[in-house]
């Protein structure tokens, strides 16, 4: 029996051994201890053998840890730089503590670089619609600057909107004007149009009635002149008929 435990046990492989510290506090284990000792590990390789899978166990993974996310994107990773009190800026602000070296805004978005004198340091302040939105502080102009630089572009990427707006805006009543020029050109055009017809209408009327005018005086002389043709013919026989009863008279 014993032969046939240590031979499971031998199979189960070593690392399913148990090592008793109480035992080996107590110096050399008895032959009845270790008879215990492999009955334990039988039925724990037993156990084991029952219970693990075809494969493997994979390793626990570790859990990362949740990092807060800054309230400045993290491209500001400038040595030097870090995020400032929105509340002390405005506060120095109001005292007149801050001299401002750059100034940059892009509708209703400005950055501006401010120096603190009494401290030696650099606020870069990014505001909206005249409140201050972030701030931050660097110990040195050539960080400043490039907080001034990251703010700058930022205020650009927020204010393209407005920007594209501003320029639609401004096309559209451009085009507003064009076609109310355009439209009050065709209404001249049109107006000069049935000017002209009706001018044009007034001038064919006015030939017609000419030449009507023209037709009935020219019937008129012809009928005249026929007229006068016949009278002249009376009085030549008139004349004629007068001249025979004049008596015949010897000449000298």
């Amino acid at each position: 029996m014993k032969s046939l435990l240590n031979r499971r046990s031998v199979l189960a492989g070593p690392s399913h051994l148990v090592h008793d510290t109480r035992t080996s506090a107590r110096g050399p284990a008895s032959p009845d201890d270790k008879q215990e000792a492999a009955l334990a590990a039988a039925a724990d390789a037993a156990g084991a053998d029952a219970a693990a899978p075809s494969s493997p166990p994979r390793p626990a993974r570790p859990v990362t840890a949740l990092r807060p996310v800054p309230v400045v994107p993290s491209q500001v990773s400038v040595r030097g730089v870090q995020i400032a009190d929105t509340a002390e800026v405005d506060w120095l602000a109001d005292e007149e503590a801050l001299t401002p070296f750059r100034v940059f805004r892009s509708f209703a978005y400005s950055v501006s670089l401010l120096f603190h004198a009494k401290e030696l340091a650099y606020y870069v302040a990014l505001y909206q619609d005249g409140s201050l939105w972030r701030a931050l502080k660097a110990a040195d102009l050539e960080a400043a600057e490039a907080a001034f630089h990251h703010f700058e572009e930022q205020a650009t990427r927020l204010s393209d909107g407005e920007t594209r707006r501003a320029q639609l805006e401004a096309q559209n009543e451009q085009l507003a004007r064009m076609i109310a020029r355009s439209e009050a050109q065709a209404e001249r055009l049109r107006s000069e149009l049935q000017r002209r017809g009706a001018q044009e209408q007034a001038v064919t009327n006015r030939q017609h009635q000419v030449r009507k005018d023209v037709s009935q005086l020219e019937a008129q002389r012809v009928a005249a002149q026929a007229h006068l043709n016949k009278t002249h013919r009376q009085i030549h026989q008139l004349n004629l008929t007068s001249n025979e009863a004049i008596p015949h008279l010897p000449t000298r």
